[in-house]
Parts: structure tokens; sequence; C-alpha cells
């Protein structure tokens, strides 16, 4: 069993929903670790619902990280999910840059669009600057639609051939990551539905099938970014890593699927037993 970590989650709060910080915050705390949080921007409810309110709380940050740097405050895992601007990347790199140590690990999630478009308000100059942010990551976890958009590469397509997609994972390494990890797609030569990406540590692509069930929920990208997380601070090599995500999440959604109100995301705390199992 590894050491207990402190874990420092960068990512919006939603008011009500189970997504980026609301659906992180429990699944890496049920794996025993100290789970602090720095939001970039708060959200009323999940942009599902078309009606929706977002503050920008850049100005918050900056003061927070100032009092955390007073006080020595050291994590062991940093993870950044949704930017509300701009300015929020320079601000996440310094400070990445500050706490840099031996074991240190980084995760991004490039959040910035799905289903081939960029979300309402993602503009290029976004894109430029995630770009920045994933050089100074371990591993990253954009979707396909992500990790076409940050290489500009195959644009708007959902399926690609086994040299097309790591066409794409070189691109993205080409910025910096040391691991990709693609979160969505359809390998051509078989129809599967699969996760593609590079392990650093093992110095292999690996493309890993998965069974695709036709229920939406948001934040299921976030739960899967948390799990992984979870299972690389326990030790697992990052295939086996993403291996469990994938399970985990596909039963989660499994479990939820009969579930009316899916907009507001999967109701992570009734299943944390079953990420114990």
């Amino acid at each position: 069993m590894e050491a207990r970590k402190n874990i420092l989650i960068i990512n919006d709060m939603p008011g009500y929903g189970k997504v980026a910080m609301a659906a992180m915050l429990p699944i890496l705390s049920n794996y025993g670790h100290s789970v602090y949080n720095l939001p970039t921007a708060l959200v009323s409810n999940t942009l599902d619902y078309g009606t929706f309110t977002i503050l920008d709380t850049t100005d918050y940050m900056v003061k927070a990280i100032e009092a955390w740097k007073a006080l020595n405050f050291q994590f062991d895992c940093i993870t950044t999910g949704f930017l509300a601007s701009a300015e929020q990347v320079g601000i996440i790199r310094k400070f990445i840059d500050s706490q840099k140590k031996e074991g240190l690990l980084v995760m991004t999630d490039p959040i910035m669009g799905d289903d081939g478009k960029l979300y309402n308000g993602v503009t290029e100059e976004t894109v430029e600057n995630m770009r920045h942010l994933i050089g100074v990551a371990d591993v990253i976890v954009p979707n396909l639609t992500e990790a076409e958009m940050l290489t500009g590469l195959q644009v708007g397509k959902e399926d690609l051939t086994e040299g097309q997609t790591r066409e794409i994972v070189d691109a993205l390494l080409a910025y910096g990551p040391r691991s990709v990890v693609i979160t969505s797609g359809i390998a051509s030569e078989s129809g599967e539905h699969v996760v593609w990406g590079y392990d650093h540590g093992r110095a292999e692509y690996f493309m890993i099938p998965y069974r695709f069930i036709r229920v939406h929920f948001p934040g299921t990208g976030d739960m899967f970014s948390a799990i992984l997380v979870g299972e690389l601070l326990e030790g697992k090599p990052l295939q086996p890593a993403v291996k469990r995500a994938m399970d985990m999440l596909e039963r989660l959604i499994f479990l939820e699927r009969d579930e009316l109100e899916k907009n507001k995301g999967i109701r992570i705390e009734r299943f944390l037993s079953v990420l114990r199992e």
C-alpha cells in the first residue's frame, strides 16, 4: 500500500450536479488521500440543463496561491480540468513549477470540447494556451475531439486507423507530456470503441477496447480522471490503471443507467463501495 498523498484538484465547482470537482473529490477521498481544491470557476449547475451561470475565479486563484506559498503547502499530485480563462493557464503552469519535486504526479484533462466541436466560449486562443499547459503534465487525458483540436489532425473524425491514431499521439507528445491517454474513439480496423495512448513507463503505444453503453451522463470524464489518478497513486503502471478506470466507469454507467434525471450526472456517493471492490 502506497503512502497517502496530498492531492490538489484544479477544476470548476458545480453547485448542482456531479461533474468536475464535485465528481472527483469523493472518488479521490475514497482512496484515502487528503484532497484539496482550487476552483477555476463556480458553475451553477451542469451545462446539460441549458441554463446556467459561471463565475470566473481567476482573482481568487491568484490570492489563494499566494497564501499557500506563504504557508508552504506542498502537494504530491496536481490534476487540472476546466479553465475559465487564458490567464489561468499561466497561473497554473507557474504554480506547478513551484511544486516540482521528485515523485510529483501532474495530470491534465484539457477540457475544451466533445462530439467533434469546441464548447461554447472555447476559442483558438484557449486551444493554444492548453497546448502550453499539457507540456508540464506527466499524463494527459483528452477525449478524441480535444486530441484532434490540439493537434489539428483528423479534426471531426470519430474512427481512426492505427496509423492515424499514432500520428495524433505523437503530435501530442511533441508538446511535452510524458504519457497520453485518448479517452474515446473508434478503431477503424475493428469498429470497436477504444481508448488509445502512449505509456512512457513502458515506452509503448496501446489500445484498449471497451463496451459502449448508449447512455449519456455529464461528468464521466472527470470520474475517469479521478479513478486513473487514484490507481496511479496506488503504484499501478499506466495501462492497468487505465483499464481499471475504464472498467469502473462502465460499471458506474451501467448501475445508474435507469436514473431519469441524467443531466445531474452519476450520483457517485451511492457507488463509492463499488470502486474499492
